[in-house]
């Protein structure tokens, strides 16, 4: 019954519907992956473990701090493991890459996502005006007038309920994925700004982390 009431709106709402159909598919796929993505993503965040590598940074054990950030989900934590274990020029360089991609990771989709809240009610408009057009042009026709009018306004009011139905389901989660974007940019950020000050501070004390480096490419290749 439901599914037959659902099939007539979208037969009187008209051809746009059809742009409007495609657009609604393409924003619950991109909002259900990305809700999966972050669930996945909360349940692989290690808190404790970042503050063991940082103590045993702070220490001057870098071998410890390689061995606990190896192979670690957390995306703070890998950042830190390419910073140091990567071979670039300089340790800042090296973390700007790694929290680069991270980030790339976590913000995937939101550009569709920011299409499909301004594309959705434009579409809407555009099967307004295109039933108000209808409706214009049925007015000398006296036969049909009722019906052709009645039919052009449902299907602009159709069209843009729709439209702004589905930009209003996009708006939500689009801001919410945003915010938590900037919050793993703040977490990245600040850990790369302490890794950064305590790899300083420990060299400052007389530990060299070049036996590091060499533990750690033995470890690569091994």
């Amino acid at each position: 019954m439901l599914a037959n009431i659902l099939v007539e709106y979208f037969e009187m709402g008209g051809w746009i519907m059809w742009p409007i159909l495609v657009t609604a598919i393409v924003a619950v796929a991109v909002v259900g992956e990305r809700t999966f993505w972050w669930i996945r993503e909360g349940f692989r965040r290690e808190p404790e473990k970042l503050e063991q590598i940082f103590a045993a940074i702070e220490n001057g054990d870098f071998r410890s701090a390689a061995q606990l950030s190896r192979d670690s989900s957390d995306p703070v934590i890998r950042m830190i493991w390419h910073g140091l274990n990567h071979h670039h020029s300089s340790l800042q360089g090296a973390l700007q890459v790694a929290a680069g991609a991270e980030l790339q990771r976590a913000g995937r989709f939101l550009t569709v996502m920011d299409t499909m809240v301004t594309l959705a009610p434009l579409l809407g408009l555009l099967g307004t005006v295109s039933g108000i057009f209808r409706t214009f042009l049925s007015i000398g026709d006296v036969e049909l007038a009722v019906e052709k009018v009645t039919g052009g306004i449902g299907e602009a009011l159709i069209a843009t309920m729709c439209g702004l139905a589905i930009a209003i389901i996009c708006l939500i989660p689009f801001n919410y994925f945003t915010s938590k974007v900037s919050r793993l940019q703040f977490e990245l950020e600040s850990a790369a700004t302490n890794l950064e000050v305590m790899v300083a501070a420990a060299k400052k004390r007389g530990f060299d982390t070049m036996e590091f480096h060499a533990e750690a490419a033995r470890e690569r290749d091994s």
